[in-house]
């Protein structure tokens, strides 16, 4: 992946993983199918970079389980935003609290840094975020 492709996608994960809203949740594999581009690592890899600007305790992995290592900060805040948990306590009831990107701003990849658009579902994105 070209260096502006690359920083066109970390970009685009970041817009949509701040959008999701308290309570909700969106899998690492969610994010990339919304943004039309890489997969659930290529999104992990990006909130390991640079995560920390956004409400990284919002995407988990499919099962609900936190990112590994933080599973205490994450699960003590996502009880905070009203996250519904599995009976466990350890992870997020995915099937309650997955979000489908509604009303997400993300960052159009004909015009990074110069234009937003609104997407309206989750299958908006599937090409790319192209309306």
């Amino acid at each position: 992946m070209p260096a502006e492709d690359g920083e066109d996608f970390e970009e685009r994960v970041l817009a949509v993983v701040e959008s999701i809203p308290p309570g909700s949740v969106m899998s690492y594999g969610d994010v990339a199918e919304y943004v039309g581009q890489g997969g659930a690592r290529q999104v992990g890899r990006v909130m390991s970079r640079s995560g920390g600007t956004v409400p990284w305790w919002r995407v988990l992995h499919a099962d609900g389980a936190p990112a590994p290592g933080l599973e205490q900060e994450a699960l003590a805040r996502l009880r905070a935003d009203g996250a519904p948990m599995r009976p466990d306590g350890t992870r997020v009831d995915m099937a309650r609290a997955r979000w489908d990107g509604r009303e997400v701003v993300v960052p159009s990849r004909a015009r990074v840094g110069r234009d937003r658009r609104t997407a309206r579902h989750l299958g908006d994105a599937r090409d790319g975020g192209r309306p």
